[in-house]
């Protein structure tokens, strides 16, 4: 089971540092947000950074805790998988609904609704008295944070005129990175601590101050903001939609695990032909001039839908990555929840100054992103190397390079490559796109974790745990695919239009 729970990793990562909106004047910016920029925009956003942190924090937290809480509770294998995808599933499913939501109602009423559900939530989770009510509770979490997170894109465009948002940008992506070691570290020292008895309660019950402070704050500091062109939602789209995420998002979570049965492959077929009925319930939709939640057409704008792909590839690197370094540094050599999150330190190093370096360096575009696919591509070869030449004698020190050197491609590429996609889009439709991009960043993220999955498995095959050797061997395998998704993403990014100039 712990191997299993630890298979989370990847696809639970959301590690997704947001975009730059599409360049405009701050005069041109206005009207599309309806909104007044606050004096002191930096206090405002760092209350929706908080979200952000509190969000991906709770991922790792979690996955830290998975078998601590599979022996309180006496939950089986299903019940733990469920408690750690079903955030994942519903955080997945619901993001673009959220994202229109904010963009219908008002992205502050949006925010500040996710984090209060949230953060109910935590509490429910910290109370629950057994594996169900631990699972629903963890299903409202994942819809909390699909409402609440995709706020934050249009958030940053209403505070920030557009030379400043790059930074800003910058910064999420650092706050994001942060957030998953911090997240490992702080669910070692608190289930170490076990204060009162309460084991890995405590875990959720942190979130609670800090949401409650969290929504204060954001009552007082946040400006309010909407889309001018929202409509009265499309129920049908939310509805299609959902059962498609639902049909796709559940197979490629749970398929590995369960052995790739036959409802997995069916599930899949369904979900595109539900994709495939989702467009046209959205071409209808416009026809009638009403505001479908995803316009027809924006998957055929050569940037975003080269973009997308984009996204889709680099996320599944990430979350790939994840997944074989959390196998193999605990199963195989050995370490506690508390010495594997240290181990992420480096990358953790990396990537926040990897974000913040492209933060400031944003001007560079194409550059910038072909030189974090590159540092990428040499980190995964570099640490293909110390695995081959150690063998046997693989230590998690001799990783600390390459993972470091991995966080900065990471962190170099990831964030200018949202910026870049979401350049050409109209501040009116920056809620719509993001939604879809974060929610491909979640399915990519699952498929890579997926496809990985198969290789390091497959390669590791029925060794005994702290075999130092035989996870090694599944751990190049596995660096093999990786590398592989860093060549592709250089190449790709040749064919990436330019990013609209400022101003346009």
């Amino acid at each position: 089971m712990a191997r299993a729970a630890r298979a989370r990793l990847g696809a639970m990562t959301p590690l997704r540092p947001p975009a730059d909106p599409a360049p405009s004047s701050p005069a041109a910016a206005a009207p599309h947000t309806a909104a007044v920029s606050p004096p002191a925009p930096w206090r405002a956003l760092s209350v929706v950074l908080t979200g952000v942190f509190m969000a991906v924090l709770d991922t790792f937290i979690v996955l830290v805790a998975a078998p601590a809480i599979q022996d309180d509770l006496r939950a089986s294998d299903a019940d733990v998988q469920l408690i750690l995808a079903g955030y994942q599933l519903t955080y997945a499913v619901a993001l673009i609904t959220g994202a229109r939501l904010g963009d219908r109602f008002g992205r502050k009423r949006c925010f500040l609704l996710g984090m209060g559900l949230f953060t109910l939530a935590s509490v429910g989770c910290a109370a629950a008295p057994g594996a169900g009510g631990l699972i629903a509770a963890r299903l409202v979490q994942g819809l909390g944070a699909a409402v609440m997170f995709p706020q934050v894109f249009s958030t940053i465009q209403v505070l920030l005129p557009p030379e400043r948002r790059a930074r800003a940008f910058g910064v999420l992506g650092a706050v994001i990175g942060a957030a998953g070691v911090v997240g490992q570290l702080l669910g070692g020292v608190l289930l170490s601590a076990d204060l009162f008895g309460a084991s890995w309660r405590p875990i959720f019950w942190v979130n609670v101050p800090v949401g409650l402070v969290t929504l204060a704050l954001a009552a007082v500091l946040l400006p309010e903001s909407r889309a001018p062109e929202s409509h009265r939602l499309d129920l049908a789209g939310v509805a299609v939609l959902t059962v498609a995420l639902f049909l796709l998002v559940v197979p490629v979570v749970e398929g590995r695990e369960a052995g790739w049965p036959a409802w997995a492959w069916v599930s899949l077929a369904a979900g595109v032909l539900a994709l495939l009925a989702f467009g046209a319930v959205e071409r209808r939709v416009a026809a009638r001039g009403r505001s479908p939640l995803v316009r027809p057409g924006l998957l055929r704008e050569r940037a975003f839908a080269v973009g997308m792909v984009l996204v889709l590839l680099a996320y599944s690197g990430i979350n790939s990555f994840f997944l074989v370094l959390s196998l193999t540094v605990q199963d195989g050599l050995g370490l506690d929840a508390l010495g594997a999150g240290l181990f992420y330190l480096p990358f953790a190093a990396g990537f926040f100054t990897g974000s913040l370096v492209a933060g400031r360096l944003a001007r560079y575009g194409k550059r910038l992103l072909r030189t974090g696919a590159l540092v990428l591509g040499l980190g995964h070869a570099v640490a293909l190397g110390v695995v081959v030449l150690a063998g046997d004698t693989l230590t998690a020190r001799s990783l600390a390079l390459p993972l470091l050197v991995v966080g900065l491609g990471n962190g170099v590429l990831v964030t200018p490559l949202l910026n870049t996609v979401l350049a050409r889009i109209r501040p009116a439709e920056i809620g719509m796109a993001s939604g879809v991009l974060s929610t491909g960043q979640q399915i990519g993220g699952s498929v890579g974790v997926a496809l990985v999955g198969v290789l390091f498995y497959g390669a590791l095959g029925h060794a005994a745990r702290h075999d130092v050797g035989a996870y090694g061997h599944a751990l190049m395998a596995a660096l093999l695919f990786d590398l592989a998704l860093a060549a592709a993403l250089s190449l790709l990014l040749r064919v990436l239009p330019d990013p609209a100039p400022a101003g346009r």
